[in-house]
């Protein structure tokens, strides 16, 4: 029997462009393994209460939440030295959290584990659409609280009382960034708007060393080419080095009728910019965030 990986390789089995990429991605970011461990979890859990809710947020599901955090914080800890600071700048109420899109977005995983660890809140997040059009992963999605983030979603998922995070650079962010930390932002304000007819706070958060632990390869004309004509991530990343992660949350922006969407975009964009330049070394050093490891006397809060 030949396996997925195979078929991806080989082209012995014909499969689709979507499976490969589906596999690709779960062998970057261990969504295979999570995949197995949350739905062992669900299997174990009270299935007379899960068949009887068809909400995917509700409460049923917090212990099989509780499993896939646990999962991620351990191996954040491990592998990264994972460090959570500023969670008492996230608001009460609902708010969105604005966001730096590394090349893979595994520090946005340690983050919400740990947030639902501690605080056991679930932040919803908004993804790309072409995330939903990858095989097997509507269920898992679904539960943790993944969605594609038009603007009706979000105004219900605040209006409900939750935290919504985006990263306005999206995917274009995540491959054509670089270790200089730009922010790839284009003429996203959607995000501003929802946070001024919801009249929530905008809180910007950063992950320091992001791009030292997974980078992409420099010549990238033609994937850029590629990725603006189908908006697919043909790009492959390379790196998992276990440098050291520290994720900061920044103060609110709280919700002023009187700034334009425009305005809001700005100070929001100004605000993560600050959080990059308060605690991360441009251009960023591989070497400098390894050594980071073992450095207690961390950049200034």
């Amino acid at each position: 029997m030949i396996g997925r990986k195979e078929s991806c390789a080989s082209g012995q089995l014909p499969m689709t462009y979507l499976n490969c990429l589906a596999y690709v991605l779960e062998e970057w970011t261990a969504v295979e393994y999570l995949k197995k461990y949350f739905f062992h979890v669900v299997i174990i859990s009270r299935s007379d209460e899960v068949k009887a809710t068809k909400d995917p947020l509700s409460e049923v599901w917090d212990s099989a939440r509780k499993t896939v955090a646990s999962f991620w914080d351990i191996y954040a800890r491990i592998w990264h030295g994972y460090e959570l600071h500023g969670v008492e700048n996230l608001p009460e109420g609902p708010g969105i959290l604005v966001y730096y899109h590394g090349a893979i977005p595994i520090d946005y995983l340690y983050f919400l584990s740990r947030l639902f660890l501690w605080k056991k809140r679930l932040c919803l997040s908004v993804a790309d659409h072409f995330v939903f059009r990858l095989p097997g992963l509507k269920l898992l999605l679904e539960v943790t609280g993944v969605m594609p983030g038009t603007r009706e979603e979000c105004l219900s998922a605040l209006k409900n009382g939750h935290l919504v995070s985006i990263s306005p650079g999206g995917v274009r962010e995540a491959l054509f960034s670089d270790e200089s930390y730009q922010l790839m932002w284009g003429n996203r304000k959607g995000f501003a708007q929802v946070a001024l007819d919801a009249k929530v706070p905008i809180i910007p958060m950063y992950t320091q060393n992001v791009r030292e632990g997974y980078r992409m390869f420099k010549e990238r004309r033609f994937f850029r080419k590629l990725y603006e004509s189908t908006r697919l991530p043909f790009t492959p990343p390379y790196g998992g080095l276990p440098v050291k992660f520290r994720t900061y949350i920044g103060e609110p922006i709280p919700y002023d009728p009187n700034i334009t969407t425009d305005e809001l975009v700005e100070k929001t964009k100004s605000a993560v910019q600050a959080l990059i330049k308060k605690h991360q070394t441009i251009p960023g050093s591989i070497w400098k965030a390894l050594m980071d490891r073992f450095d207690r006397h961390r950049k200034s809060d």
